[in-house]
């Protein structure tokens, strides 16, 4: 995890790559859990023996599982001290390049895209791919919005 000491020290990192979390394989429970919270029960995701003899061989996770994951793989990435609070400001440019099979390992990479002062805070564009381990091309790519609010103006 790389710890920035303040928001300052945030900045100097603007279009440098932060690292990539560890690998986590995604479970049919996982599927079937976001499936009852979102309502999206669709075959491919829930099915397990009709989606053996569907596209993709079997199970996929939903897109947006792969994208509610970018908050614990941030948090896993990074911390900058010195906040009074960070909060999720949104999402530009989300794509699902691929699927996320059941089972399989996904991880997170950032990159820290820009970092603009705005009258409440600072504003965060960071760019995460989620891969996919033994897949060419990501699952999701998404510029991330984060406001953080230091505790004193640096």
């Amino acid at each position: 995890m790389r710890i920035f000491g303040n928001v300052t020290e945030l900045k100097a990192a603007v279009g440098e790559h932060l690292g990539h979390t560890d690998w986590r394989e995604i479970t049919q429970e996982q599927v079937n859990l976001f499936a009852h919270a979102t309502g999206d029960h669709q075959w491919i995701h829930v099915d397990v023996e009709k989606a053996k003899q569907g596209p993709f061989g079997g199970t996929i996770a939903h897109g947006y599982l792969s994208l509610s994951l970018l908050p614990s793989f941030m948090g896993e990435l990074f911390k900058v001290n010195g906040l009074a609070m960070g909060v999720n400001y949104g999402l530009d440019k989300v794509r699902f390049p691929a699927p996320v099979p059941v089972g399989s390992r996904v991880r997170a990479g950032a990159e820290l895209v820009d970092l603009k002062r705005t009258p409440t805070g600072y504003l965060a564009n960071m760019r995460l791919t989620v891969e996919v381990e033994g897949q060419i091309k990501p699952a999701c790519v998404a510029e991330t919005l984060s406001l953080y609010v230091p505790a004193e103006n640096p």
